[in-house]
């Protein structure tokens, strides 16, 4: 290729550090203006002492119009990038470069981000779930939110939360099995020992305690074990849920019975160990 410059190679040089310091030009353009390739183009302006930029970092360009358009379907229109992908036709990838370049703060992925959930008040969840006895899903309807942020609002305001379906009807069998719970001298021994009073029978778990009981690893552990208890029966005592009962049984690391069968407390109840008053 044959330089269309008369110059010197110094003058070559010279004109080829103007172009890039003072007129901004890349080397690419630079190459083209004075008819010689890219690479001796950034020989010269290394022996020049010129510090040549990295590959992309050349002269500001202009901002993709579309940078903005994104920040506002994502930031106020609540847009996934996914979803400004397929309107854009950017990449979903080019467009996270956008908004993190940008300063958006990225919303956690999932189908309902931890930032959208909604929360129900916690006296409302307890007057239509526990008062009324209406099941999560019904009273989500009442309250304008979906069954688990009832479920979730209960859980966090430490309300019983049933497990399956509408809460039971009180029996006959299970007001017996209450009385006889109560009856036992173990378990009596270990409620007086934590200071819990007895919790009469009448009406469903969800009416006899407003607020579960506390219900700790230690005592968790003498109701099942030393009580014989079921996880059921702690249930009818504190108003914890059994599965919550199951749970903190196994974080503590005690043993659970299998399914089937009678637990310690039912033989010696029906061994005659001792009388319901």
């Amino acid at each position: 290729m044959v330089c269309p410059w008369s110059e010197s190679a110094a003058a070559l040089a010279e004109r080829v550090c103007q172009l890039y310091e003072c007129e901004h030009l890349s080397t690419y353009q630079i190459a083209a203006v004075v008819g010689i390739d890219r690479q001796r183009v950034g020989r010269m302006l290394r022996r020049a002492g010129v510090a040549v930029k990295p590959r992309g970092a050349g002269r500001r360009r202009a901002q993709d119009p579309r940078v903005g358009l994104a920040e506002d379907l994502y930031r106020h229109r609540g847009l996934t990038t996914t979803q400004i992908a397929a309107l854009t036709g950017v990449p979903g990838r080019t467009i996270r470069g956008w908004l993190r370049a940008r300063g958006v703060p990225m919303r956690t992925r999932g189908r309902m981000n931890r930032e959208d959930r909604k929360d129900a008040p916690a006296v409302a969840v307890q007057e239509l779930y526990l008062g009324q006895g209406l099941s999560a899903a019904q009273a989500g309807e009442v309250l304008g939110v979906p069954a688990r942020v009832v479920l979730r609002t209960a859980h966090d305001a430490g309300l019983p939360v049933r497990v399956g379906g509408p809460p039971p009807q009180q029996g006959p069998a299970e007001i017996e099995l209450i009385a006889a719970i109560y009856a036992d001298p173990l378990v009596r021994r270990t409620l007086a020992r934590h200071g819990i009073a007895a919790v009469p029978a009448g009406g469903p778990i969800w009416q006899r305690f407003p607020a579960a009981l506390p219900l700790d690893a230690d005592l968790a552990r003498e109701l099942y074990l030393d009580c014989g208890l079921a996880a059921r029966h702690i249930e009818l005592l504190s108003g914890q849920p059994a599965q919550t009962v199951l749970r903190l049984l196994h974080c503590s690391g005690v043993p659970v019975r299998g399914a089937g069968g009678r637990s310690p407390f039912l033989r010696r109840w029906r061994g005659g160990a001792f009388t319901v008053g």
